[in-house]
Order: C-alpha cells, then structure tokens, then sequence
C-alpha cells in the first residue's frame, strides 16, 4: 500500500526536503572557531540516538514526510561506531545520502562509505599550511585529510566538496591558496562566514571575514563570473573560475541570508527536531519514540514542530540571541 506523505512545511510556504542528522556531539578536533581548547561536556551515551532510532526517524522523514536528500553530520559523524550501516540502511531508502566531515578517519573508511551507497562528501578544510592548520584545529593532522581527500575522490565520493571558514588574523590571506590546491585536485570549494554558533559564544560580526571580503580576496587572482545555473535552495552562491570549469562558492549566511528559500531540517544527536540552525527552541522525539509512539505519531510531531519555524534567523535583529547548543551539538 502507497504511503501518504505529508510534506514538511512550515507557516511561509517553505518545505523541507533535505535532512540534516547529527550522528554525534564529540570530535577530535579542536577549531578555535567551535569549542575550546579541552572540549566540551559530551553527550551522555543513553541521550543519544541508538543506530536503529536514527534510522527508523530517517525512515518515517523519508517515507512519511517526503525527505529526498539526508545529510550526517556532528560533531565529526566518523567518531561514530555504526555510521557505515547507519549510511547503508539510509541508502536504502532511496534518498541520495551525503556526509560532512573533518576528514580525519576517511582514508581508512572511504570505501567503505562507497559500498555502501553514500554518494558524496563534504570536508572541511580552512588551509592547506600545516602550521595553521595546527593553529585552527589545535592538531597536527593535516596530512590525514589530505589523506581523506583524496580517499574520497578515488572511492569516486563526488564531486567532493570542501567546506572553509577565514578567520581574521589568522588565515583571511589564504583564499586564493586555497582555491588554487582545490581546483587542481578537481575538489569544489566552498567559503562559509563564520556564525555565531561557537561554544564560547565569542562570535563578533566585527570580527568575521564577510562575503564580500572573500570575494575581494579571490578576485585580485583569478576572474570570476557569477554561474549561470540556478541557485535554487542551495546556500551556495557559485561563481565559475577563470572561464571554468571550475567554480567557487560562497555561503554567505549571516550577510547575505537565504532564509527565504531553505529547504532544510535538523535531528540531533539526541533525537530533536531543530527547524534552524539558530533555532532557541527544539522538538523532542527520542521521548516519544522511546514511550512507544507509532511511525504516524512521530510523523505529526515533526509536522508540528515544523509549522513553529521562524521566517529567517534574526542575526540581525538587535534581540537576536545566539543558540545555547554550539554547532557540535546541533549538526551543520
């Protein structure tokens, strides 16, 4: 029998149809820009999601509630003992699968990823310097995600992406660098402004380097021209490199909002619907799933949380207060 789908939409005509899953909390690196120095207090292991949780929510998203494309996310989600089955099972369902990483475990797990049907992947990135990498990261590993880069590519994981933040004073002279070594391993790069989603909640729009500065930055070395395919839903505004085939993005969040076009929800870790990622409040379906509630019952709960979305983030209203998870904890 066909199953009814009842599309995901909020208040302003918007309907989500990518799913964000944060596997886990915990990573094994330490960016300046995302928690501190020690860590933060993980998640308790009987908060989390067990793998079959996680995949019976994604099942009812997918099946119920019309989610075309899920996304796994952390933390950093290779920490996470079954995230190959997990990516499997979720295979299966017939949605294109992708994961975003540090890139730190992909060289052992890369095929492993491709047999079993993940289609691609994102990396993040912000320097190809050893020194600042270690400077960002707290950790002297960039060689396992060049590693994991290439892994990827060779496991035919693409097209592979690769996800960078600029911070002032430490890596804001490094754009074309960096643009240069993605173009030439065949890897799309992607400049994200940094968000207030820090666990030190240290962010400062005075501090962060802004869209147009990126694009400063990469426009005194190569020629750029907006793409001429449609942006749509995606955050990415893509420009062609030197008359292609080449591109470079920008997700310019927090000065050039995409609110209105956002297509996308969240399940953390600890099984809550998060409607965006700057969202104050949550939708707790771990304890309704773990109370006995059928497929239909947590169906109507995520279509419910979903009508209590928000127009758009509201970084720039005055009242704007940011999100007590940090981004480990809620999935990018």
């Amino acid at each position: 029998m066909t199953q009814l789908v009842q599309p995901l939409a909020d208040a302003y005509g918007r309907v989500a149809t990518d799913l964000r899953v944060s596997l886990t909390d915990k990573c094994n690196l330490r960016c300046t820009y995302c928690m501190p120095a020690e860590g933060l207090d993980w998640m308790a292991t009987e908060q989390q999601l067990t793998d079959d949780e996680v995949v019976r929510l994604v099942q009812i998203a997918v099946e119920r509630l019309g989610v075309q494309e899920v996304r796994f996310t952390g933390g950093e989600p290779l920490v996470r003992r079954g995230v190959v089955d997990i990516v499997a099972r979720t295979h299966d369902l017939g949605v294109e699968t992708s994961l975003t990483t540090n890139g730190l475990g992909l060289a052992r797990t890369a095929d492993a990823f491709a047999a079993a049907g993940l289609d691609r992947v994102n990396v993040s990135l912000d320097t190809v310097r050893a020194e600042t990498f270690h400077t960002l990261t707290r950790r002297d590993r960039l060689h396992d995600v060049v590693a994991g880069l290439a892994a990827a590519a060779a496991a035919g994981l693409g097209p592979v992406k690769v996800n960078a933040v600029l911070m002032r004073g430490t890596n804001d002279d490094q754009a074309a660098e960096l643009l240069t070594w993605c173009l030439e391993r065949g890897y799309e790069l992607r400049f994200i402004e940094q968000m207030p989603l820090d666990a030190q909640h240290g962010w400062s729009r005075d501090d962060m380097v802004t869209a147009d500065e990126i694009l400063a930055s990469l426009e005194a070395a190569f020629d750029l021209t907006p793409a001429e395919e449609p942006r749509g839903s995606a955050p990415a505004e893509l420009f062609t490199v030197d008359g292609g085939p080449g591109t470079v993005g920008v997700i310019a969040s927090v000065t050039r909002p995409f609110c209105g076009d956002c297509d996308r929800v969240r399940l953390t870790a600890d099984g809550q619907v998060r409607t965006c990622l700057f969202a104050r409040e949550e939708s707790d379906l771990r304890g309704a799933l773990r109370a006995g509630a059928s497929d239909a019952d947590l169906a109507e709960r995520w279509l419910v949380a979903m009508r209590g979305k928000a127009a758009g983030h509201g970084i720039d209203d005055p009242s704007f207060l940011q999100p007590t998870r940090p981004m480990s904890a809620i999935g990018g």
